[in-house]
Order: structure tokens, then C-alpha cells, then sequence
């Protein structure tokens, strides 16, 4: 890739740019944080690629899991809750298989910095408060959340700033792992007392106890003691959207770091090249507003090494989905690509299975992954922000049929979702309703699903994965 470097973006046309007014202040951010040291390594990033690839033929399920984070929200030792560790149990244990975790949560900006609001809260880069003209909240990254011309300014020393709070988080998150924060030995609690109808919180008694016995069977013949048992390798992920940012954290490789027999470059000809991994994250993601062919994102995306995903929502045509697919994984390599869609569930079933077709005709094998939460954003009549958790379910439930009925797999969901006990979307074996979102209703930005929710998800996807492999004498894959 000879016509590629890590600032060849800068001759593309940019979607969603930051009009930073302080040029020598971005120059002295850049300048900085192209000596600072990488946040993840290139080892790390092969090792995601590599289960990736077991995703992508259909062995393993991908768990792609956190928030957008808006204005300064809780410390980070305060947000990593273990109960969350239950929903990937939940969703592995019950169903026999492999399951990766990457964790949105856990990203680049993790203690209160989000990548992701900055195209998820902003249609328009200039709102007007109280009479006022002054640029939109981009998120903590750019500029600040109080609405004057001042706070509102894009601050480049942020971009510095992103990178510190996210190395502290990270080297606690490596930490507490380590302590045994993810280790399945812990004390079982499920906490189904918050289910209402008596028939569901039997079924889900009936997977939490096949769940525990399979630990305690484990534990009795020693099986217990494996790697994945006691602890678990999280990787983090982010949208590529600053890509000032993205390039600093650029860096050469020239030992190729791909294991041998992949389905990438030839060895002799890897050997005469260098690689590229952007080491601010292990897995980036092109944004639904940046994926113009021509555009930068795109340009930047198929020079670097990580393993990368595309938001697949209903404006986005077939055809366009292959010829990006053709410009940023041109060699087709196996666990490079993971496509997720986000339509709603009133929409999925007039799109999904178009976009199906064009891919399996084009010969790419990616990473299908379902997004149920954006398409499914809607306002109540106050004006809250908010998601059903049957809207959510729904599309869910219809991507999985879709994938089916077209011989493809669906290898992961991607969700918005929190370990503390808010009340943001509606639904559930709880049965939250809109009068009761603003009892713990705390998200700066998009509704997440609460603990609750989130095992309550893990246990009907589950449940539909055993099902169809019941109904057809296979084993489940996840």
C-alpha cells in the first residue's frame, strides 16, 4: 500500500471536521502526543483479530458492549461493575461456545471522554441557546458541555487529555483483572427478583441454574483452573472520528505481526512492508455519517492493521457496501471487517437482507453484528430521551431469522449498556415504564440498558441460538 501513509486523510474531504480556531495548540497536542507511548500493542490486536476470525466462520460470538459518555460522567473504578461480567457468562455458559468480548465502555476516552457522542448527539454543528448561535456539544474530547461561545470553543489540549484519562483506566482495567475482577469462581448473583411475571423468572431460573452447575462441574473435575475461567482479555473499541487523533497514535511496524497462515499478504511479501496498527484502541469503527468512498475515514481506514467495523444503517446501498468493503479489506482477510447494522426494528427486514445478497456475491466474508439500540431511539411525549426493550429484542430476533434464511451468521451484537440500576429504557421483566425513567435517568446522551436488562438480553439471545441449534441437531455455535 505504497499511496498510503498516516496523514494521507488529509488530502480527502473531511465529514463531522472539527474547526479547531487554535491551530498552534493543535499543532502542539499532535506534536505531544506523537511522543507519548502507544495505549494498546499490536500483540493484543492480533490476538482480537484471531478470534475475530473464528467469529467470522461462525465458531464464536462477538459481545461488543458500553455507552457513549457524555459530560463528565462517573469515575472509572465506580463504573466497571462486575455483575455486567454475568451477561457474557449468561450468553457463553448457556450456550457451549466461545464468546469475545469487546468493550465500547472500555475504549480510548473511557473515564469521561466519548468518541462516539461526537456523531451520535450532533446533527448540526452550530445550535442556537437562549437566542444564542454557538457551536454544538461534540463531547468532552472537543469542547465543553456548558452552552456559551466560550465553553463551546474546540480546546485541542482535550485531545491530550483524552489520551491520559484513557491510559489511567486502561492500566486499572489490566489491574483489576489481574485481582480476579472477571473470575467466574465469584459468589453467584443473579438477582431475578426484580422479574414480575412468574413464567418468565422460571425459564430464567432454569438457565442461571444450568449456568451455575456447569461451573460447579467445572470446579469438580478441575477445569476450573483455565485461563478463561479466572479471568478474561477485553479488548477496547471506539469510532475513528478525530483523526488527528487516530494519526498520532499510528505506528510502524515492520515485523509483520500477523501470525503465519493467515489469509492476509503473502510471508515474502509482508516481510518487505510495514504495517500500520492504530494503537489507540484495538478495534475502530467507521461512523454511518463518515463512510463516503472518497472521504477521509475511509482513506485512513484501509492503511491501518486493526481489525475494523462499518455502521451499516438504511441509507447505506448494497453496491456502496461492497465497494467499500473492496477499498478498506481489498485482500478479503478473515476477521478484518465486522459490518453492524443499525436500522430499527421497522425497517430491518426492507434492508438487511439486500445487503446479505450484494456481500455473498462479492466473495467477502465479514463479521455480521447487530446494533439494536440506535435505530430504536425514540422521544417520549416530555421530551426523554428513551428505548423499548422490545424494540430492542425485535430487532435482535429478526436479525437473527434474516441471517438465517440467507445461509449467513450472525456473530454479534453491539449495545449500549451500564452495570448501575438506571432507568433510561423502558421495558423488561421489570417493566419500567416512561414514568419511571426519571427515578435514576443519569446518561448525558443515548438511554443504556441497565444491569437488569442487559442479563435479561443475554438470556433470550442465548435462548434463541439453543433453540434453532436444538431444532436443527447442531451444536450452538456460540
Amino acid at each position: 500500500m505504497a499511496d498510503w501513509t498516516p496523514a494521507s486523510w488529509r488530502s480527502k474531504p473531511i465529514k463531522q471536521e472539527i474547526a479547531y480556531e487554535d491551530q498552534e495548540g493543535l499543532q502542539n497536542a499532535i506534536q505531544r502526543l506523537k511522543k507519548l507511548p502507544p495505549l494498546v500493542t499490536p500483540h493484543e490486536i492480533t490476538n482480537l483479530k484471531q478470534c475475530l476470525k473464528k467469529v467470522a466462520l461462525g465458531e464464536a460470538f462477538v459481545l461488543q458492549g458500553g455507552y457513549d459518555r457524555g459530560k463528565d460522567q462517573a469515575a472509572a473504578a465506580d463504573e466497571f461493575d462486575p455483575d455486567l461480567g454475568w451477561v457474557p457468562c449468561a450468553l457463553s455458559c448457556d450456550c457451549r461456545g466461545s464468546l469475545t468480548n469487546v468493550n465500547q465502555s472500555m475504549k480510548q476516552e473511557p473515564t469521561n471522554r466519548s468518541f462516539e457522542l461526537l456523531v451520535s448527539l450532533v446533527n448540526s454543528q452550530i445550535e442556537t441557546v437562549n437566542g444564542v448561535t454557538m457551536p454544538s456539544f461534540r463531547g468532552d474530547n472537543v469542547n465543553g458541555f456548558e452552552a456559551t461561545p466560550e465553553s463551546r470553543k474546540p480546546d485541542p489540549s482535550r485531545l491530550v487529555d483524552a489520551y491520559f484519562h484513557s491510559a489511567a483506566t486502561l492500566n486499572y482495567i489490566r489491574a483489576a483483572l489481574a485481582s480476579g475482577l472477571a473470575d467466574l469462581h465469584s459468589p453467584l448473583d443473579w438477582g431475578l427478583g426484580h422479574v414480575k411475571t412468574p413464567a418468565i423468572k422460571e425459564k430464567y431460573e432454569k438457565i442461571t441454574s444450568r449456568v451455575t452447575d456447569s461451573l460447579r462441574f467445572m470446579r469438580t473435575v478441575g477445569l476450573d483452573t483455565a485461563h478463561g475461567i479466572e479471568t478474561a482479555d477485553i479488548y477496547t473499541s471506539h469510532e475513528g472520528l478525530i483523526l488527528e487523533y487516530e494519526e498520532t497514535l499510528t505506528r510502524a511496524s515492520r515485523n509483520p505481526v500477523e501470525p503465519a497462515g493467515s489469509r492476509s499478504l503473502p510471508q515474502a511479501v509482508q516481510e518487505e512492508k510495514e504495517f500500520y496498527y492504530d494503537l489507540s484502541g484495538h478495534f475502530l469503527w467507521i461512523g454511518d455519517r463518515t463512510r463516503q468512498l472518497d472521504g477521509g475515514h475511509v482513506e485512513f481506514f484501509r492503511g491501518i492493521s486493526n481489525p475494523i467495523g462499518i455502521k451499516v444503517g438504511p441509507s447505506m446501498q448494497p453496491d456502496e457496501l461492497v465497494a467499500l468493503l473492496d477499498i478498506v479489506n481489498p485482500d478479503k482477510e478473515l476477521g478484518k471487517v465486522t459490518l453492524i447494522s443499525r436500522y430499527g426494528g421497522s425497517k430491518i427486514a426492507d434492508h438487511l437482507p439486500g445487503h446479505i445478497k450484494a456481500v455473498q456475491a462479492s466473495g467477502h466474508i465479514p463479521i455480521w453484528q447487530c446494533d439494536p439500540m440506535h435505530g430504536n431511539t425514540r422521544s417520549t411525549p416530555s421530551g426523554v430521551k428513551t428505548r423499548n426493550f422490545s424494540d430492542i429484542l425485535s430487532e435482535l430476533r429478526q436479525a437473527l431469522e434474516i441471517h438465517r434464511a440467507h445461509n449467513s451468521y450472525l456473530g454479534g451484537m453491539h449495545l449500549e449498556l451500564t452495570g448501575e440500576a438506571v432507568t433510561e429504557c423502558v421495558g423488561g421483566a421489570a417493566g419500567l415504564t416512561e414514568d419511571g425513567l426519571s427515578e435514576r435517568y443519569t446518561t448525558f446522551c443515548d438511554p443504556r440498558l441497565n444491569e437488569k436488562q442487559a442479563l435479561e438480553l443475554a438470556f433470550l439471545v442465548a435462548g434463541f441460538y439453543r433453540d434453532h441449534a436444538a431444532a436443527n441437531g447442531t451444536e450452538s455455535p456460540l
